[in-house]
C-alpha cells in the first residue's frame, strides 16, 4: 500500500503547491512543510535504507541553504525556496542534479514565455493609447514580470521523478 503511495504523493503536492503558485503567487507553508514532513513516515514504511535517508536529508539541508541564498538575493519568493528543499528530501543526493536541471530548464523556458507576454500585452496597451514603444526609452528593460516559480520546480520534480529511488527501488 505504502510503495504505491510513495509513487503518487510527491507528483499531487508539486502539482497542488504549482497550482497555488500560478493562482496567488503563494506557495502555503503548510503545504511545503506538509511536502517535507511526509518524507519521513514514506521513508520509514517503504523501508528506505539508512545510507540512502542520510542522503535524502542532506539534499534537502542543501536546498534549504541554497534556497535561502536565492530568496536573499532576490532570485526567488520564501515558497519557492522551501518546496525546493521539501522536494530535495524526496530526491536525495544522487537525484537532485536532475531534478534542479530540469527545473532551470522549465523554469527559464517559463521566464521566457512571460517575458514575451509581459512584453507583448504592454505593447499592446501602450500602442492603444497612442504612445510609441520607443518612448519609453529604457523603462522596457525593466520590465519583469513575477514568474510563478513553484510552477518550474514541480514541473522539472516530476520530470525528474521516474528515476529516483521511489520508482526505481520499488519496482
Amino acid at each position: 500500500m505504502f510503495h504505491g503511495l510513495s509513487l503518487y504523493l510527491l507528483p499531487t503536492l508539486l502539482i497542488v503547491a504549482a497550482t497555488s503558485d500560478v493562482m496567488s503567487l503563494r506557495i502555503p507553508n503548510w503545504l511545503t512543510l506538509l511536502t517535507a514532513l511526509l518524507f519521513f513516515p514514506m521513508a520509514l514504511a517503504t523501508q528506505m535504507p539508512l545510507p540512502e535517508f542520510g542522503s535524502h536529508l542532506l539534499a534537502g539541508v542543501i536546498l534549504f541553504a541554497a534556497g535561502y541564498i536565492f530568496f536573499q538575493l532576490g532570485w526567488f519568493g520564501g515558497g519557492d525556496a522551501k518546496l525546493m528543499a521539501a522536494a530535495g528530501l524526496w530526491f536525495g543526493t544522487a537525484k537532485v542534479v536532475p531534478f534542479l536541471a530540469l527545473t532551470a530548464l522549465t523554469g527559464g523556458i517559463l521566464a521566457m514565455f512571460l517575458g514575451l507576454w509581459s512584453t507583448l500585452m504592454m505593447s499592446w496597451e501602450l500602442e492603444g493609447e497612442g504612445f510609441v514603444l520607443a518612448r519609453l526609452g529604457g523603462k522596457l528593460r525593466q520590465l519583469k514580470p513575477n514568474i510563478p516559480y513553484g510552477f518550474a520546480l514541480a514541473l522539472g520534480g516530476i520530470l525528474a521523478f521516474k528515476d529516483t529511488w521511489w520508482v526505481n527501488g520499488l519496482s
